[in-house]
Order: structure tokens, then sequence, then C-alpha cells
């Protein structure tokens, strides 16, 4: 039986939106979370370049463990024809992993608890890209994923913005016996955010059926990928060689500013600054898909990724002239939210429009995730790792080859530019 048409009922449907709303709980309880790592590995007692280090190793074994996964998962929903069940599964594990750190007595158990959390992750990403990309004509994608960017990125900011509130007022230090006792109560309550995703995504979203092909071997799905669409990936691929996790723009921030601010009081700066750049990656999302609608995808995922070489090259000078400004500080982490807003509206949308096989699209995204997944795992283990011979040395480095991606995907001959329902050749 053929799939289906695509849906009639306008891109701003009930599946769009109540994504978005998922999205927004998860990242509420996962970005809040993420936050406040730093602050908690040096509450612990870790001297800056060894939290550097673990950061790095955190973000980067947890983004290559669910990226890893993505392609297996995205592979096996093309074969049975599922996609949702999984997707809940996935956000009910990220949501309760993060409790875990109440428990640390060092970054270990942050690591595992990090690790399980982007796990989860790794199943419900691809799955849920699908699922979006089958719900709204070929057309209206950027906008769809700008949206549903927009909704992720909001909770992004509730999140730290909560972790702040938390930290600075409402768990004041004479409630506890040591600093990290805080971040300890704020972990466990990531729970109910977190658990309420899943719920969510149960409750509202429609899942379009599709063919399943219980045939299709993994090595198959892959090979039925088309040639434009692996020459994309070449560029998403060396661009994320230098897309570190903003966790350690967290770190940086808190380094940056303790001098003049004391330790506690430079991380909750360091937080609120951290929401500033989710703010300015929701105000950026739908308009990015918008515009990569209007004017061509590729050529706005450019721009995009010229202002992640610019973040990173920017934090560098900072660190080489030694300037803690709190302006300065928050323009770097403005183009951090704008660029990775633009990254996550945008690859997923091409994606999409370069694997026109709905049967195989779940393969596409696993695909897309795992090359991603590398990419995070050497920048983030490789940045922190950098911050030894000084944190300018990673993010410069970073600069180099976020600059090295953004070239591949202005100049690679052969790939159309995605755009108004085009798909790549």
């Amino acid at each position: 039986m053929p799939d289906p048409e695509p849906v009639s009922s306008g891109w701003f449907n009930r599946t769009v939106i109540g994504a978005g709303v998922t999205s927004l709980l998860s990242d509420a309880g996962y970005e809040m979370a993420t936050a406040i790592l730093p602050g908690f590995l040096l509450a612990l007692g870790l001297p800056p370049d060894a939290a550097a280090r673990a950061v790095g190793a955190i973000e980067g074994v947890a983004d290559l463990l669910a990226n890893l996964v993505k392609i297996g998962v995205g592979w096996y929903s093309d074969r049975i024809g599922r996609r949702k069940r999984f997707v809940v599964f996935g956000y009910a594990l990220t949501g309760s992993a993060f409790a875990l750190c109440a428990l640390a007595a060092g970054w270990p158990l942050v690591m595992l608890a990090k690790a399980l959390a982007w796990v989860g992750k790794g199943v419900r990403g691809p799955l849920r890209n699908a699922i979006l990309a089958d719900a709204v004509d070929p057309r209206d994608r950027g906008k769809a994923f700008g949206l549903h960017r927009a909704g992720d990125t909001v909770g992004a900011i509730v999140g730290p913005l909560l972790g702040f509130a938390l930290i600075k007022y409402w768990l004041p230090d004479a409630w506890f016996h040591s600093p990290d006792e805080p971040y300890r109560v704020v972990f466990l309550l990531t729970l109910v955010p977190g658990i309420g995703a899943a719920v969510a995504f149960a409750a509202l979203i429609r899942e379009r059926p599709f063919t399943p092909k219980p045939g299709l071997r993994l090595g198959a799905s892959v090979r039925m990928l088309p040639t434009g669409f692996r020459r994309y990936l070449v560029g998403v691929g060396l661009f994320g060689l230098g897309d570190f996790s903003h966790t350690l723009l967290v770190l940086a921030a808190t380094l940056l500013l303790t001098p003049e601010y004391g330790a506690k009081d430079a991380a909750a700066v360091a937080l609120t600054l951290y929401a500033w750049k989710n703010a300015c990656g929701a105000l950026a999302a739908f308009p990015a898909g918008w515009l990569g609608d209007r004017a061509g995808r590729r050529p706005v995922l450019v721009g995009g990724y010229l202002l992640g070489v610019v973040t990173a090259a920017g934090f560098a000078a900072l660190f080489i002239t030694h300037t803690a400004g709190v302006a300065w500080l928050a323009a770097l982490f403005a183009t951090a939210g704008i660029y990775l807003a633009v990254e996550e509206a945008l690859e997923p949308a091409m994606t999409a429009d370069m694997t026109p096989d709905p049967a195989v699209r779940g393969t596409a995204y696993g695909v897309l995730g795992t090359v991603n997944g590398v990419g995070d795992f050497v920048s983030s283990v490789g940045v922190g790792l950098l911050f030894a011979f000084g944190a300018e040395v990673g993010f410069g480095a970073a600069a180099v080859l976020m600059a090295a991606g953004t070239v591949w995907m202005a100049v690679a001959g052969g790939m159309r530019p995605p755009g108004r329902g085009e798909t790549a050749s």
C-alpha cells in the first residue's frame, strides 16, 4: 500500500504544536541540569582545568552514545513502520536520568547520568524529526522545524533561569552543610518537567502511518540514501568536529568572571548568560526556518555556520586579551544561540528534502545524528583537553574546524540548496 499523501490541515497542526510543547518541557528539565553542571563540579572541589576536562568528557561521551544509537533506532523504526512508542520512551529516560546526579560524589556518576539522558535523546531525536517531517508539506518544513526549535529553546531559557533562581535565591547557603547540596536538590527537581514531556508526547502526537519494510537491512537502508545527502553530511561532519558542547561556554564564562564576582556569583551570572543564549536562539529559530523556506536552506545554514566560527573565535579572543566584560560575553552567547537555532532548524529540514522516501527517513535522521555525535564527541573532549594549554587554544582549534565545515557547505559541488520543497540531487 502506498504511503498516504502529505497532510492537508496546514503546517501549524496538532503534531507540530505537540512536538513544541513536549520539547519545551523536556528542555526545561535537562537544560536546568546541564546549566548547573559546571558549578556543581566546582562545588565538589575540582580545580578549573580538571573541571574543564570533566565537562568535556561528560558532554563528549554523552553525545557520542546518544548519536550512535540514532542510526539503529531510525533504521529499526523504518522496518516496523512505527516511531511514537520509541520517542515516548526516549523522553522518559531523558527526563529521569539527571536525578542520579543528586547522589554523585564525583564526576563519574554525573557522566553516567548524562549518558543515560542523552541515550534517551538519541532514541527520540531522529524519530521525532521523522514524525514532524511527515506531518507537514515539504514547502513548510523550515517553518515547522523552526517553530519546534523555538519551543525547544523556550524550555532551554526557562530551565537555566529556574536553576539560577534556585541556586541564587530559593536555596540559600544557610539551609545546607556543603556548597554542593543545593545543586543536588535542583537535579531532583528536573524530574517534574522531564516526565511531563513524555506524558505530553504520548497524549498530543498523532503519528502518520507509513509502509514498513520488515526485510530492510541496515546496510541496505544506508545505501539507499541519495548521493547528495552524503555530500551534505561531509559539511555537517566537518563543522561538527568544532561544534563543542555549550556547557563549555558556561564554564568559560564562570572562569572569566570569577576574579571579579567570586565563584558562586560568577556561576550564577554564567547561568543567566546561558539563558540569554537560549532566548536569542528561541527568537531566531522560526525566522531562520521561514527564511530557509523562502531563500533556500543551504545559504541560510552557511550563514549560521559562519556565526559559529565567530562564536568560537570570539571566546578565544576573550581569553587571549583577558577580557571579562559581561557585555562581550552576552554578545558571544547571543551569536551562539542564533547559530545553534539555524543549525537545528535547517539541518533536519534539509535532511527531509534530500530523502524523499519516508520509508528510509528514520535511517537518514539516524545517520545525520551519528555524524553529529562523532563530531560532538571529538569537539567537546578535544576542547576540554586543550583547556590545559589555555582556553584560547581550545576555542581557536574549534573555530578552525568550524570554518572548514562552513567552506565545504558553501562550495560542495552538485548539491542544490534545498528550499520551497526542493530535493537535492
